[in-house]
């Protein structure tokens, strides 16, 4: 094997893009970075391992279910590390890394990304980074990996974008990344490898210790030059923005109490926005200075003020394409506002809906989108806590948890484990707003997919809304509202107390299930399977998803088209409507929900009048048949 050469100066990171290049400064190689002293005293580890405890056995609604599947008793190890801590005297204890290795291991064991130990100070501040991205596309069903983005300023002769990575410090390609994949919780096989590979060449330290190596030794494909090596040492900065730290700068709002998310999943996001598309981050930075401003973009991308959430486009012949990359936001009516706008600026005929790699968010945003796609009444997932004396007293702390309280309080007399199931998102939230897009809609999703989108991805499946096409055999099945530990501290006190050296943990509290045709399956360890399937190719990878959006559309253009526009118009005695229809035969007017008139149509313009009086509320119900495909809802 001929060698490629070696990097280890961080002199390219000079080149950075001005919204990032202060955050980079940070940059130190990892073994500078582990020469920091790193302590935990006796007394220190012992409230972690009590905190600890006290989440698992008395707040963890999937304890019963993942002891069922996983075998696995995590309450047993905590007891067993709580007894050998009180036997080890103060000056014989393990290094502080062995204790973090074991609490991570022990949270990891029970396979819930929701469910982790956040490592204190120095290392949940920090990100471990290699300065390229290694994406895997298939190749006649065989897997390939290559490198798919490269730092801006990192040069090197051979090692650029498009070569395919065949070793990993020796090891074949593959073969790291599931050894790397056992180290992450995923719930699933696809869930796990789909961590694995996303964190393999950037690794929060907030739940994962920091890399073994020093350095790694990628062993590629040069094309002309044949096999060479790379070696390049990891690299650790300070993001100035995490998603851990917005959290816990947080009050107990409804909004977080209502959060769902893959911690790890959206730590990777960031870091890859800071790495590989800081364009992203300054159009952040210029909403941040300028709240009621668009950012401006170029090229085929809209306008959005959500930049860090939504990129839309149109794809030609009236199909529009909306990535959302997140659903963590504090104001859900913002987020649902804006999806409208966009719908608004692409009047698609067809639309594509992309979540790949959304690791959730706030649950509300993700269940009140539902309504926009669809005329049926969406049911929100419900949610069930474990019964136990802390979250009965949780629940008759804050009003809207209060409609769990009477039967986790019946407990006693029922014997069982879990709560009545009640949804999170307000059930009149859901339904408020109504359909606003009328055609048919694909939704791309991955096993990166988690928590809030992962409920999402079930919302719209189990309302038959559209076809679900993955990338992947499964979403990540995550299916809890998860909470941290510091909202225990401040919402119930005693015993409760704050860890030491900035730690975290947190954990799932309320499980979901679905509804419809699947109602009472839990989400998680389950997942949603796709109704078809796509595996990634070359193309995708270099030129923007192209084989993947061709087979979205395929799919696409397999559904009925639908069209439902109202206009209004008229004098105070009389109320005009002129429709248009397509793919509807009968229209049911209402007005403040009283009947008006049905119509039997056809494709195109219909008109209607209405004596009009002192009503409010205009609806008009489109039935293809007797099946309803669309709904109008507008005030008069």
């Amino acid at each position: 094997m001929i060698k490629g050469g070696n990097t280890s100066s961080v002199e390219f990171l000079t080149h950075a893009h001005d919204a990032v290049k202060a955050q980079l400064a940070t940059t130190i190689p990892l073994k500078e970075f582990l020469q920091q002293p790193t302590t935990l005293t006796l007394a220190e580890r012992k409230q972690i391992v009590e905190q600890a405890l006290l989440l698992l056995e008395g707040l963890y609604v999937h304890l019963p279910q993942k002891r069922a599947l996983y075998a696995v008793n995590p309450v047993q190890r905590l007891r067993l590390l709580q007894y050998h801590l009180e036997q080890t005297p103060k000056d014989e204890l393990p290094d502080a890394l062995e204790f973090h290795a074991e609490m991570i291991d022990i949270f990891n064991s029970v396979r819930d990304l929701h469910t982790n130990y956040l490592l204190p100070l120095p290392f949940r501040d920090v990100t471990a980074y290699l300065p390229f991205l290694i994406e895997e596309y298939f190749e006649r069903g065989k897997p390939r990996y290559i490198v798919s983005k490269l730092l801006p300023g990192f040069q090197h002769p051979d090692f650029v974008e498009g070569v395919e990575v065949l070793y990993w410090s020796g090891i074949p390609i593959q073969r790291a990344i599931w050894l790397n994949a056992a180290r992450q919780a995923g719930s699933n096989p696809a869930a796990r490898y789909a961590r694995g590979l996303e964190s393999l060449t950037i690794r929060p330290l907030v739940r994962s210790l920091p890399p073994d190596e020093e350095w790694v030794t990628i062993g590629y494909d040069s094309g002309q030059n044949g096999l060479l090596e790379l070696r390049q040492e990891w690299l650790v900065y300070q993001p100035q923005a995490r998603v851990i730290a917005e959290a816990e700068a947080e009050a107990v709002s409804d909004a977080s109490r209502a959060m769902a998310y893959d911690l790890q999943s959206l730590e990777i996001q960031q870091t890859r926005k800071v790495l590989f598309v800081p364009e992203v981050i300054a159009a952040e930075q210029h909403v941040a200075e300028h709240p009621r401003s668009r950012v401006h973009t170029s090229g085929e991308w809209l306008d959005t003020n959500m930049p860090e959430v939504f990129r839309a486009r149109d794809l030609g012949g009236r199909i529009g394409y909306i990535r959302i990359f997140v659903f963590m936001v504090q104001d859900d009516d913002a987020f649902v506002a804006e999806f409208i706008k966009l719908l608004g600026k692409l009047k698609p005929d067809k639309l594509i809906i992309d979540v790949r790699g959304n690791g959730g968010g706030l649950v509300y945003a993700s269940e009140r989108l539902l309504q926009i796609l669809t005329p049926r009444r969406i049911q929100p997932e419900p949610a069930q806590f474990i019964n136990s004396g802390h979250t009965l007293k949780l629940t008759t702390r804050y009003a809207d948890l209060s409609q769990w309280a009477q039967s986790i309080a019946s407990v006693v007399e029922t014997g069982t484990s879990y709560s009545l199931g009640y949804s999170i998102t307000p059930e009149d939230l859901c339904n408020n707003i109504g359909q606003r897009f009328y055609g048919p809609t694909v939704l791309i999703t991955d096993a990166l997919c988690y928590s809030a989108t992962d409920i999402f991805v079930a919302g719209f499946q189990d309302h038959e809304i559209g076809k679900v096409l993955g990338v992947n055999a499964n979403t990540g099945a995550g299916g809890a509202n998860v909470w941290e530990q510091r909202l225990f501290v401040q919402s119930l006190g005693e015993p409760f107390t704050a860890l030491p050296k900035s730690a975290g943990m947190r954990v799932s509290l309320r499980r979901t299930l679905r509804v419809g045709k699947y109602a009472g399956i839990p989400v998680e360890d389950f997942g949603i399977r796709p109704d078809a399937n796509h595996q990634m190719t070359r193309a995708d990878l270099l030129e923007g998803n192209r084989d993947l959006l061709d087979d979205a559309i395929e799919l696409l253009n397999s559904l009925p088209v639908r069209q439902l526009d109202v206009q209004q118009a008229g004098t105070k005695a009389t109320l005009t409507l002129t429709i248009t229809t397509l793919g509807i035969t009968r229209l049911d007017i209402y007005l403040d929900r009283r009947p008006q008139k049905t119509l039997d149509v056809s494709d195109g313009l219909t008109e209607a009048k209405l004596k009009r009086r002192t009503q409010r509320l205009l609806e008009i119900e489109g039935y293809d048949g007797d099946q309803l495909v669309a709904v109008h809802r507008s005030r008069v």
